[in-house]
């Protein structure tokens, strides 16, 4: 099982010829249908910038983030292809290029930015990325416009022609995360946990209390609170499980794993990721909420209707609105991953410090299917590369993939560039 990374393990990893720095970590979070621009882009610029109606649940941790607007996909946009931008938006957005008009098996986009980082940097990991998701997504036929499902519930990209998908059941991923990865013994063991009701550090547990008579007192801290996090998310995993496997009065079969809450479904998933690299078990992530175009309700924020039908608001006051509850959700489950990751320390630091955490959509008005001046976050220093607490406003229709270049130098795994980039992005330190 991953432990977290604890100061007495640095003198071993540097005996082992490992990297004896704190890593930097990347992930890259996906909102769909875009938002009302108008209550997302704060006021003022630099150090002076005030959070708008949407964004204003970030205050807590306003300056740690920073604020992009500018930064534009040209190659979501139709470029003589036709309809087909809910598509082309997650198909571009971490690969930064034109995906090929088709719903065959003749799919074609680029390389995505988390793995042009894993394939540098995944090697000092058990998983070189980790692909997350909300959505069961669909890997083949029509889903918008001639466009191959494929690029619409994928936005990490192997190779132009291999999407990697997203795992939506929490139960799964914790498996990946904490099963010893060996063919047979992690079925057996899950089989073993599952009939006796034991939790997964039952199995560890002994050799947990041996570990923490060794260790110093922040390091015993350290493991106490680590192996206190596992089990309160598994725990709310096996809740989940069970109360998923209640039918309702419809007699309607649920995912196994999945939470009915959409919003504990989401919390799930960022505190997986969080435990994910809070062990280095990888330094590499997307999540993508649901997929571009989703029609998802919201009936617990009040709005019954689907989301992209009412992000086709014409100018409907009443209709925005409730595209900007949906859009402020979104923001307040990011905002708990943030301070999540805030909350845990790390060296001289938090893990927050040691992170870049990319929020954003493919497209910006979801009227007029703009993909200019999107709505973009970055949370977390970068491990000291990147100035926060700022709202940086770049020349219009500036490569989003030039943030992208950016980050992978920062992140120890340069690339002459991606997609459409032209260059790396200044003003980030």
């Amino acid at each position: 099982m991953a432990l977290p990374l604890l100061e007495s393990m640095r003198p071993l990893k540097a005996a082992a010829g490992l990297p004896n720095s704190t890593p930097t970590r990347m992930a890259f979070v996906y909102i769909p249908n875009g938002a009302i621009m108008e209550k997302w882009t704060p006021t003022g610029l630099g150090s002076e910038f005030e959070l708008n109606a949407i964004i204003e649940p970030l205050r807590p941790v306003k300056n740690d983030l920073l604020v992009i607007s500018g930064l534009a996909h040209d190659k979501a946009r139709a470029n003589g292809d036709g309809a087909g931008d809910h598509a082309r938006a997650s198909a571009t957005f971490l690969t930064g290029c034109q995906a090929r008009k088709t719903n065959g098996a003749d799919i074609s986009v680029g390389v995505s930015v988390d793995q042009l980082a894993a394939a540098k940097i995944g090697r000092f990991t058990r998983l070189p990325s980790l692909e997350l998701g909300c959505d069961r997504g669909r890997q083949a036929g029509n889903c918008d416009s001639g466009y191959s499902c494929a690029y619409s519930y994928n936005i990490s990209w192997k190779s132009p022609s291999t999407p990697l998908p997203a795992e939506v059941d929490p139960r799964s991923v914790f498996e990946r995360l904490f099963s010893n990865g060996a063919i047979g013994e992690s079925k057996e063991r899950r089989a073993q946990r599952e009939r006796y009701q034991k939790s997964i550090l039952d199995f560890v547990l002994d050799d947990a209390r041996q570990l923490q008579g060794k260790l110093g007192h922040t390091d015993r801290r350290k493991l106490d609170e680590y192996l206190t996090a596992v089990r309160e998310i598994e725990e709310r995993i096996q809740r989940a499980e069970k109360f998923a496997a209640v039918p309702e009065k419809l007699n309607l079969t649920k995912p196994n794993g999945i939470p009915d809450s959409y919003e504990e479904h989401i919390r799930l998933m960022y505190d997986l990721i969080a435990l994910a690299f809070q062990t280095d078990s990888t330094r590499v992530a997307s999540f993508i909420l649901s997929h571009d175009g989703s029609n998802r309700p919201y009936p617990f924020l009040g709005v019954s209707e689907g989301h992209h039908d009412l992000s086709h608001h014409g100018g409907d006051q009443a209709k925005q609105e409730k595209i900007a509850k949906i859009n402020r959700f979104h923001i307040e489950q990011y905002g708990y991953f943030v301070q999540k990751l805030k909350s845990i320390r790390e060296g001289e630091g938090t893990l927050l410090d040691h992170s870049m955490i990319v929020y954003g959509s493919g497209i910006a008005d979801g009227n007029r299917h703009t993909h200019h001046d999107l709505p973009v976050l970055l949370a977390g220093g970068g491990g000291g590369a990147i100035k926060t607490g700022r709202h940086v406003r770049y020349e219009k229709d500036t490569p989003m993939s030039n943030l992208f270049l950016s980050m992978l130098e920062i992140a120890g795994a340069p690339a002459p560039r991606i997609g459409d980039s032209t260059g790396v992005l200044k003003q980030l330190g």
